[in-house]
Parts: C-alpha cells; sequence; structure tokens
C-alpha cells in the first residue's frame, strides 16, 4: 500500500468535513419537504451549478472514460455523446425555463403541467415516470458502487486489511465490501442534511478536484517531455471510417480483446447509433434524476437557464485535463501497471487508479484520492436525494397521507433513503462491471425514454395518455432486454425507440387530446404573450381534424 499518513490524513479529513456538514444542515432540512429535497428552492445558480457538474463528475464515469481514452485513443471523443451531451444546450436556451415556471418538486408532479391534473393517463404518465426515476436512480447508484469499489481495490489491498477483520470475504467481493464501507458516509450526511448539505459537499469537493486535476495535467505533460506514446496507428486520429482500425497486438494485446467485447469494433454504425440517441436524448430534455432536481431548485426561471449553461463550461476542462493526463502516464508505463481483475482477466477500467496509485507522489496522490472519493460521493448523494424527492413527494404524500406532518414527512426521507441504497447496494452485487451498468442504462434504458419525452415539448396533440403508453412500452422492452439479450445495449436502441414511438402514437389518438386550456396556460408559461393568440388559434384548427 502506497499511501502514507499524509493522503491517509487527507482522505479521513474530508470523510469527517462530510459528516459535519451533513450534521450542521440536519435543522436546516427538517424545516419542511420543500427544505430537504429542495433547498427551499433558495440555493444561488452558481452553487447549484458546480453541484451539478461536480455530480457528473462521476467516479465510475470518469474510469470508463479514462479506459476508453487508453484504448481508443482520439476516437473516445465522441463516445461520451451516448449520454446526451448536447441536452445542457437545450436546457439553457429554453427547457430549463420551462421546467422551472412550473414550480414544480419532481418531474412527475411537473407532468400535471404539460397534461392537466384529470383525464386519461393523467395518473398513470405520472406513474410510469415515477417507475423509470427509481429504475435509473437504483441503476446508478448500483454503477457508483460497483466503480468505487474498484477504484479503492487498488489503494488497499484486501491482504491488508483482512487481518484486522473477524470475516473473510471471497475476492470478487471485495470491490463491494469497500463500497458499502463509503456508501455508508454518503447516505449518512445526505440523508441527514439534505440538498442543502449535498450542494455544499459537492462545492468542496468540485474545489479539490479542480487542483487535482491541474496537477496531474502537469505531471503528465513533466513525463511526456522528450518521449513518444507507444500506440498504434490512428489512435492518434478522431477522424474514423466504417471499421474502426485500431490493432494492440504489439503494444498490449489485450486491448484487442477489450474493443471485441465493447463491441466498438464497426466503429461506424456504433458512431451512428450514438449520435442519433444523443440527439434524441437531448431534445427530450432532462431525466428525472440529479440534474432534473437541480433545475426544479434554483430561485428563478433566469437562474435556472444560468445553471445549466454553466455547468459544461466548469466540468469538461477540469474532467478532461485528468483524464488525458492518466491516460499518459498509463501509456507511457504500461507494463508497470497492475491491471488483472480477480479473474486475472486485464480489465482496463483499472487504468485510472493503478496510473494514480503508481505515480502520483506523496500529498498529490492523497488529493486525488480525496477528490475522486468526494466525485463518488457527490454522485451517489445527488442521486439518493432524487429517488427520495419521487417516493416521498409523488407516491407517498400525493398517495399515502397527503396530511403529513413535516416531522413525519422527514423521517419518512430518512427510512425510504436507507431502503434505496440498500436496494442499489443489492443491484450493485448483480453487475460485472462499470461498462455493463453504463451500455444499458445509456442505450437501453434511455431508448425507452426519448420518445415519449420527445414529443412531449414539440407536439401539441400529445397527451398523457399517449405519454403512459410510450413510456411504459419503451421501459418494458428495456427490462425484457435486460433479461434476454446479449451485446452492446446502444444498438437494440432504434428497436426500443421504434416500439416507444407507436405506443405514443397509438395511445395519444386513443384519447382526445390535452385540453386547450391547459395548453395556453403551458404558452403562456413558455412563450411571450405576444405569440398566445397565433398559438391558441392553431391549436383549434388543428384540433379541429380530430
Amino acid at each position: 500500500m502506497r499511501l502514507s499518513w499524509i493522503d491517509v490524513s487527507m482522505v479521513l479529513l474530508y470523510l469527517v468535513t462530510m459528516v459535519l456538514v451533513g450534521w450542521y444542515y440536519r435543522k436546516k432540512a427538517r424545516v419542511n419537504k420543500e427544505s430537504y429535497l429542495l433547498g427551499s428552492k433558495s440555493l444561488p445558480w452558481y452553487k447549484l451549478g458546480l453541484s451539478d457538474a461536480s455530480d457528473m463528475f462521476d467516479i465510475s464515469g470518469t474510469m470508463w472514460m479514462v479506459a476508453l481514452c487508453f484504448v481508443y485513443g482520439l476516437k473516445s471523443i465522441w463516445m461520451p455523446w451516448l449520454w446526451p451531451v448536447f441536452n445542457q444546450v437545450f436546457m439553457m436556451m429554453f427547457l430549463s425555463k420551462w421546467l422551472r415556471r412550473s414550480n414544480a418538486n419532481t418531474g412527475a408532479e411537473w407532468l400535471q403541467t404539460r397534461f392537466g391534473e384529470k383525464g386519461p393517463g393523467v395518473n398513470g404518465s405520472q406513474i410510469i415516470i415515477i417507475a423509470f426515476a427509481l429504475i435509473s436512480c437504483l441503476g446508478f447508484l448500483a454503477y457508483g458502487f460497483i466503480g468505487l469499489g474498484k477504484f479503492i481495490e487498488v489503494f488497499v489491498p484486501w491482504e491488508v486489511v483482512q487481518p484486522y477483520l473477524p470475516f473473510a470475504i471471497d475476492e470478487k467481493y471485495v470491490p463491494h465490501f469497500y463500497g458499502i464501507v463509503f456508501t455508508l458516509f454518503a447516505m449518512f450526511y445526505s440523508i441527514i442534511g439534505g440538498l442543502h448539505s449535498i450542494v455544499t459537499g459537492d462545492v468542496i469537493k468540485y474545489i479539490i478536484m479542480t487542483v487535482a486535476c491541474i496537477s496531474i495535467a502537469v505531471i503528465a505533460m513533466q513525463h511526456l517531455q522528450g518521449q513518444t506514446l507507444p500506440v498504434p496507428e490512428g489512435w492518434d486520429d478522431p477522424s474514423f471510417g466504417w471499421n474502426l482500425s485500431l490493432d494492440w497486438t504489439a503494444i498490449a494485446a489485450e486491448a484487442n480483446e477489450k474493443i471485441a467485447s465493447d463491441g466498438f469494433t464497426l466503429f461506424g454504425a456504433f458512431f451512428m447509433m450514438m449520435l442519433l440517441k444523443g440527439i434524441f436524448a437531448s431534445l427530450a430534455g432532462p431525466a428525472p434524476n440529479y440534474d432534473m432536481q437541480k433545475v426544479l431548485s434554483t430561485r428563478s426561471p433566469k437562474e435556472a437557464s444560468k445553471m445549466t449553461g454553466f455547468v459544461s463550461i466548469i466540468l469538461l476542462p477540469v474532467r478532461y485535463s485528468m483524464i488525458i493526463g492518466l491516460t499518459v502516464l498509463a501509456l507511457l508505463y504500461y507494463n508497470q501497471l497492475y491491471l488483472k481483475g480477480p479473474d486475472g482477466i486485464t480489465d482496463f477500467e483499472r487504468v485510472l487508479p493503478a496510473a494514480v496509485n503508481t505515480f502520483l507522489p506523496v500529498g498529490v496522490l492523497g488529493l486525488v484520492l480525496t477528490g475522486l472519493l468526494g466525485a463518488f460521493m457527490g454522485t451517489f448523494s445527488g442521486t439518493l436525494n432524487a429517488a427520495q424527492a419521487y417516493i416521498i413527494n409523488d407516491i407517498y404524500v400525493k398517495r399515502i397521507n397527503p396530511n403529513a406532518s413535516t416531522r413525519r414527512v422527514i423521517n419518512m426521507n430518512y427510512i425510504v433513503g436507507v431502503l434505496v441504497v440498500a436496494i442499489g447496494v443489492f443491484f450493485g452485487f448483480l453487475a460485472r462491471d462499470v461498462n455493463d451498468i453504463l451500455q444499458w442504462i445509456v442505450g437501453g434504458l434511455y431508448g425507452g425514454y426519448v420518445a415519449a419525452n420527445c414529443l412531449k415539448w414539440y407536439w401539441w396533440r400529445f397527451n398523457a395518455n399517449g405519454y403512459f403508453w410510450g413510456m411504459t412500452t419503451g421501459v418494458m422492452g428495456a427490462l425484457l432486454m435486460l433479461r434476454y439479450t446479449e451485446g452492446l445495449a446502444l444498438y437494440w436502441w432504434p428497436l426500443l425507440f421504434v416500439l416507444s414511438l407507436a405506443g405514443c402514437f397509438i395511445g395519444t389518438y386513443a384519447a382526445p387530446p390535452t385540453d386547450m386550456e391547459v395548453l395556453k396556460k403551458i404558452l403562456f408559461n413558455c412563450a411571450t404573450l405576444g405569440m398566445l393568440e397565433t398559438y391558441s388559434s392553431s391549436c383549434r384548427c388543428r384540433q379541429s381534424r380530430f
């Protein structure tokens, strides 16, 4: 174990600080439900923007991106398009304002703004978006949990810890053990302090990560001076053809196996699927997770737009300085890295922790380790807060106990938080690696989400019944795909999209359009008053055809 007392002290100081932050905000969080889940909608946009960017800077995603950069080189810059990376642009321009003007507390509650409080499919549309939110939140919790465990395992070998424990653990479950330990810290401060403590913790973590990323970039530049990276032909070229055409045989043959197992050999087909999915997912707006909750927590629609525009500016340069820096170090000294997993197979998701553990000096190592640990805790806590919001606001308060006191609501938040964490950890035990979960979420689950959530913004005739059947078809298809299919989930995305789109159209025309007064209210909130009469006349004209 390379960790010095200085590095360990940094980590312990950070953990203690997070516990104290949660304890400090406990009284503020208990004022009411809105204070706990949305920070009383009083937090400034730049703090929420830092928090949102910090949550996106997660440890599992960064491990995945470093692995991609190592194996695929500059071609890896396209792969984050699996996520709706254009989303922040659409949100900054108009989607965030539309969401915040509703004054809703969750994405499910916002659907009442779009479809009204009564009518065919309204209740069902809320139930299916709650189900989607919880499934995706549990997937992200499992994704973060397994990534953290694999990360910590590199720094704290099990043989060092085992003698001090009264029980034995199978080697393949060691990452899960580490994941549970640090999950408990994240769970405490996020459950006790609510969104106030989560945002404060995220701001602290972002400052640490910025210093850590710049330090890694400087160290990598120093090592690279006078040397050439040992990479295959085409690695440093972001352009590509139908086939990937990267051959690692003479340098690191295991990388060829990684490319084959990822399913990215036909890179042209992969890119087209990825681009198509990314554009539609961006048009659909934010998914019902911590990103949407941060938008709904802003003080005004104007600040909601500022926050989302701020996120990419402060996230990408800092994050990529770490990704490229660690990739350079790993390539220069590949033979010095131990990347074997418990099964003896090379695991490129270990490049990040192995490079950090091998090449960073004392102090910088502790700083980076603290920042990445904070990255896990920030993403984990933000996702947990979103899951709590949907369960408490949209299930418990609205459907089970509408007259619940503030004290009971807060206590239910505590109970629900612990249960959600326990279920997320359980799913983490079922996952093989970070990439498995990630590919299913972005290729499968979001494939069933996109169609209905695009139409809700841009098609006036679309109604709650169509939303319900489109989402139900897509989510059920994604769950069946998880159970019965193999291979890269992204290649199943077009089928899920078409099935969901069919559900949207059939469900929409099986019920009347959304009430015209609801549409007028949406227009009043989403456009200028001068456009109101024109839009209403257009809607009446179109409605007469049905």
